[in-house]
């Protein structure tokens, strides 16, 4: 079995981010013990590099290893070439038990809000997806950006502009999860064998209508896949259940 927190857009900076919030979160998100956490960007919110120094010392507080990829804010600023000083690579694969891979594409583009993940990347993620058909290994892709419109998000303005050959590659590829943020509000669709879920904010005071604070954990089992919301500090409930194709 495999536990994996999902959290996305912190928004670190002196007004958009909630540090009470955040630290309440690290306490659940450390008693759970997740094998791994994947941040879907938006870890600062101006890309600056006095955020970036601050965001990680917040980040170091998570107990268990995170992969994180960047978002539209983190890449302002010249936030893309701080990003890769002080968090890491943008885009990455990593494997676990060797049947279990997680592909980490970076969406955003300096200075801009629009989500783009561009040739080059896109042949690198459909080479990573052919071995995991052939292997028959779990697949997750994360990517800041949403890659279909979010309901009651207002006007679509940031979905990926490739998002159609995106979509294409990962549903004939069947990829079994993607995880996406930047819009701040928890959704789940599942297209074919593909279930896309994307989270809401962690700790940024970003939020639309009554939307809280919240994180996604996905259980893995040989069986199935269970999706649990997780609000801060609030109600836990179950968000999806899915079996696996393998």
């Amino acid at each position: 079995m495999t536990i994996i927190a999902h959290i996305s857009d912190l928004h670190v900076s002196e007004n958009s981010f909630d540090e009470e919030v955040f630290m309440e979160a690290v306490s659940e998100i450390n008693k759970l013990q997740p094998d791994m956490i994947i941040l879907t960007g938006d870890i600062t919110d101006n890309g600056y590099y006095r955020e970036y120094k601050q965001a990680i010392k917040y980040l170091d507080m998570f107990e268990s290893p995170l992969f994180a990829v960047p978002g539209n804010h983190d890449s302002r600023n010249l936030g893309n070439q701080s990003f890769e000083d002080l968090v890491g690579e943008r885009s990455w694969k990593l494997t676990k038990d060797g049947d279990f891979t997680v592909i980490g594409l970076d969406s955003s583009s300096p200075d801009e809000d629009r989500g783009y993940i561009g040739l080059p990347q896109h042949l690198w993620m459909e080479h990573q997806l052919d071995n995991c058909v052939i292997d028959e290994r779990f697949s997750i892709v994360a990517l800041h950006h949403h890659i279909i419109s979010i309901p009651e998000t207002g006007r679509e303005r940031n979905v990926l502009s490739d998002a159609g050959d995106v979509l294409k590659t990962i549903t004939t590829h069947e990829v079994d999860l993607v995880l996406s943020g930047h819009k701040h509000v928890p959704n789940i669709w599942k297209i074919n064998n593909t279930v896309i879920v994307n989270a809401g904010s962690l700790c940024s005071k970003k939020l639309r209508g009554k939307n809280r604070n919240s994180y996604n954990v996905y259980i893995i089992d040989d069986k199935e896949i269970e999706i649990f919301l997780n609000n801060v500090g609030g109600e836990k409930f179950l968000f999806g259940k899915y079996q696996r194709k393998y």
